[in-house]
Parts: structure tokens; sequence; C-alpha cells
């Protein structure tokens, strides 16, 4: 009898799985055919400024809201999964009236002090970006309460078609970086829209009435602190060790160097966008459940973390073994060079693809303190090596393969960590049980 209800509890999961799969893995489809065409339109400078300007936005867009959205799939009740999603908007609006000030009175002094002249010009849409992040992840999070994968796929697909092909549209007439920077600002927002334009003739549609919530904001805030004190920093912390890498590089070897890491990155993103984050997304609501019911939640960690390790292991050594081979042939020959740095990002981001699960855990055994504190050492480590790189070895190619096997071993230690907080976790559940 179990086994039969073990099975029921499987398959939508899996179902889940393979329509967000085939949904983004359309998506990735398009970008791959479209990104041989947009890197000859524009080349590495033009992209270097573009990963620049994505590097600034991704620092803040995360954290839009404060990490709040992340907490909607956890309530039972709706009443209150709405309360948190008015709040989540609430803030999203603040930091966008925030950031604007802070650009509008301190504009030369941030260009100053980071050396971003490149997109000087541009810094007026980081506000944009951050209203249009904070408000996708916001819709993103309710529609994976609501379990409406359906929509998430299709959107996906259309994401893709009007970003990517704009890029390559534009860029047969007029093939400059800020192109590439007004689509990177509005992506979010294209998502986000077209979430709310498909859901809205569904039960589970995002519409005013959310705004009208009777719920307390108060009470809600301070129910859900541990997001804005703890995940917060960290995704913030984790952000910046994302961006580090292109700003850094953009610094100590200009925005070349920032372009062919730009490309290496969103290459190798696309298992991790593919397969990692639709595994994520489906398997967050998955262990939420599984710890609200009782279940061992360290057996559903390892047995994703295996499944993402044999799906990932060919696409991230081939490139390992042929990257630059593949850059060449793909992207042309300027790009050769992206194809080394890439077979050093693969080693890194293997983990990271199989790490989603342990990620997706750490909220529900309650491990967002470890994660705040892994996250510190992330960046540190990760500054550390660039800077070795640079100021040791002189080279971009050596600091990138620092970068790459730390990270690589970083995200191993996260995982293992990971299981032995998710065996304490389901230990204490057993004792109070039994008690």
């Amino acid at each position: 009898m179990k086994g039969k209800i073990a099975k029921q509890n499987k398959q939508p999961f899996i179902r889940n799985v393979i329509i967000l799969v085939t949904g983004t893995a359309a998506a990735q489809v398009i970008t791959m055919l479209l990104s041989p065409i947009i890197t000859r339109l524009y080349g590495p400078e033009s992209y270097g400024v573009m990963g620049t300007f994505m590097a600034i936005i991704g620092l803040f867009t995360p954290i839009a809201a404060l990490t709040y959205p992340t907490a909607i799939v956890l309530p039972k009740s709706d009443r209150e999964a709405k309360g948190i999603v008015k709040l989540s908007i609430y803030i999203t609006i603040l930091m966008f009236i925030f950031s604007s000030v802070i650009l509008l009175i301190f504009n030369k002094s941030i260009i100053e002090l980071f050396k971003i002249e490149s997109v000087s010009s541009y810094l007026f849409l980081i506000p944009v970006a951050i209203l249009f992040g904070g408000l996708l992840e916001t819709i993103e999070q309710w529609l994976i309460r609501t379990k409406q994968f359906r929509i998430s796929a299709k959107i996906s697909i259309i994401q893709a078609l009007l970003i990517q092909g704009g890029k390559a549209g534009i860029g047969l007439i007029h093939p400059v970086a800020i192109v590439l920077i007004i689509f990177s600002a509005i992506q979010s927002g294209v998502k986000a829209f077209l979430m709310l334009l498909f859901s809205k003739n569904t039960e589970g549609k995002i519409s005013l009435n959310f705004l009208n919530s009777r719920q307390s904001l108060k009470t809600l805030s301070k129910q859900y602190k541990d997001f804005p004190i703890y995940r917060a920093p960290q995704v913030f912390l984790n952000a910046t060790s994302q961006s580090l890498p292109i700003l850094l590089l953009t610094t100590f070897f200009g925005p070349v160097a920032a372009g062919f890491y730009t490309l290496g990155r969103t290459v190798l993103n696309i298992p991790a966008t593919l397969i990692g984050k639709s595994v994520g997304d489906v398997f967050y609501p998955r262990i939420s459940q599984a710890a609200n019911e009782g279940e061992n939640l360290t057996i559903l960690i390892k047995k994703a973390t295996l499944s993402l390790v044999v799906v990932g292991i060919i696409p991230y050594g081939i490139v390992i073994i042929f990257g630059p081979e593949l850059f060449n042939f793909v992207f042309g020959q300027e790009w050769t060079i992206a194809g080394e740095y890439a077979r050093w990002i693969a080693i890194w981001v293997f983990f990271m693809f199989i790490n989603q699960p342990s990620i997706r855990a750490l909220p529900v055994i309650n491990a967002q303190s470890f994660h705040l504190k892994y996250s510190v050492l992330t960046l540190i480590i990760r500054v550390l090596t660039l800077a070795i790189g640079y100021f040791v070895f002189s080279s971009d190619i050596a600091a990138i393969a620092l970068l790459g096997l730390s990270a690589a071993l970083l995200n191993l230690i996260l995982i293992l960590i990971t299981i032995q907080l998710s065996k304490k976790f389901d230990r204490q559940r057993k004792n109070l049980n039994v008690i």
C-alpha cells in the first residue's frame, strides 16, 4: 500500500519536471540557434559591455523583494500566500523608488568608484530591471505554488523568441551594445507580463484582489523574517559571487575578457536552466510538502542529486574536453578563447547544476543561516582566486581556471553538508513524533 502511495506521489513530480524541461528545452534551442548569429553580429566587446550591465543588475534583482517571494510556496493556506504576494509587490515598488533616488543623487560617484564607465550611459535602466525582476520572482513563485507549470513552459518559449529574436533582428540593422543592454533590462518584465496574461483565465491567476488581502503585512513580515534576515543577504552574496568575475575581469583584463566569460557562462548555463532549474522549481514545493507530511527528506535530496549527476556528466564533459574547438566552430574564430574559458567554467557549473536539490532544501530544513555563512566564504574565495590570477600569474586563463576549480569544490562541500543537515532534521522530527 505504501509503495502505491509513493508511486502516486512521484508521478506528478516527474510529469511537472518533464513539462518544465520541455518548455525550457524549446527556449534554449531557440537561444542556441540564434546565438551564432548574435555573436557574429555584435562581437566580444559588445558582449562584454552587456555582460557588465547584466552583472550589475544581477546583484540587485534577486533581492528586489528581499526574497519574500520564496516564502509564497510555504504556507498551507492560499490566503496567507496571497498576503505574501502583496508584501512582495509593495517591497519591490519601494526598492524601485529607492534605487532610482540613489542613482539620481550618486550617479557619478558610483561610476568612478566601481570603474564602470563602459555602462555609465545605461545606469538609468537598473531601477527598471529591479522592478521587473521583483515582479517576475513574485509571479513565478505563485505559479509554482499553484503548480501552473504548463504556463511557465509556454512562456519560456515565447520569451526566447521575443528577446533573442529581437537581438538578432535589430542587430542586422544596428549591432551595438545598447541593443543587447535594453533587451537584458526588459526581459524579466516581458516574462512577468506574459505570465500574468496567460494565467488570466485560470483558477490560480494573480489579480488586483491580491492587493486587497486582509492579511497583516506586519504580521507576515515578522512570521517570515528569516527570509530578509538570512536568505536575502545570502542571495545577495551569491549574486555578488556570480557577478564578481565579470566585473573583475572587466577591471583587470578589459571588456573583451568579460565578453568571453559571458558567452561561456551563457552556453554552460543551458543545461542548468534546461534541467537543473526545472528540477529545482518542482523539487521545492515537493520537499516542502514532504516535510509537512513527515517523509524522509535525505532520501529525496540524494535521489534528485544523483539523477542530475547522470544527466549532466556528458554535456559538461564534452565542453571540458573540446571547449575551444566547439566555440570556434559554433560562434566563430574570434570566440575560441571563450571555449578555453568554458572548459574550466564547465567543471564549476556541473557541480552547481547538481546542487539544485540541496539549495532548494535549505529553507525547508531551516538551514538558511548556514547558507549565508557559506555564501560569505564563497565570495571571499572567488575574489582571492581572481586576484591571484591577475597579480601572480598575469593571465585571464589562470584566473578562470582557479575560479572554476575552487567553485566546483565549494559546491561539492555544500551538497555534502546539506545531506548531513537533512539527516539531523529527519532525526529531530522523528524524535518529536515518538514523544
